[in-house]
């Protein structure tokens, strides 16, 4: 595995319990896996369990593409970490399997959420990688907690 890495951190407006939930959830997670604004996800499956696997997809309405990631959770540690691989169906530039970790650090009635993606082939994989997580997690805030405390 390369050592091109990414870190992220966002703050979100929401108790560990729920961001951890929004991460985690089926439902929740339909509701917000999308990197556009347009965008939706018609598919959120998640065996939450060390060894189990999940699969998200998520559809572009303009062009009709559905981009689908899958993986294996590694380590699951409710509500404060999860590590998984990640490795995108469709082959494509920087599409190896790599590996995300996820903190969810309490900050009184908010979370920080600490992102750390590993194992890319080049800087351009996370390049790539960096513009679709803030567009997630910019889909995450807007879809649900937003929603949430409105």
């Amino acid at each position: 595995m390369s050592t091109a890495t990414l870190s992220l951190e966002h703050s979100f407006d929401a108790p560990r319990d729920a961001v951890f939930a929004a991460w985690t959830d089926p439902e929740v997670l339909r509701r917000w896996w999308a990197a556009g604004p347009d965008w939706d996800t018609p598919e959120a499956d998640v065996d939450l369990r060390v060894g189990g696997r999940y699969r998200l997809a998520m559809h572009d309405p303009g062009s009709g593409d559905v981009h689908v990631v899958g993986g294996e959770y590694t380590e699951v540690d409710p509500p404060e970490r999860l590590v998984y691989t990640w490795t995108w169906e469709h082959d494509s530039p920087g599409s190896a399997e790599s590996l995300v970790t996820v903190v969810f650090r309490e900050d009184g009635p908010r979370t920080t959420v600490l992102l750390t993606h590993t194992g890319f082939a080049d800087e351009a994989a996370v390049a790539r990688h960096e513009h679709g997580w803030k567009a997630v997690i910019d889909s995450l805030e807007r879809r649900v907690f937003t929603a949430r405390v409105a």
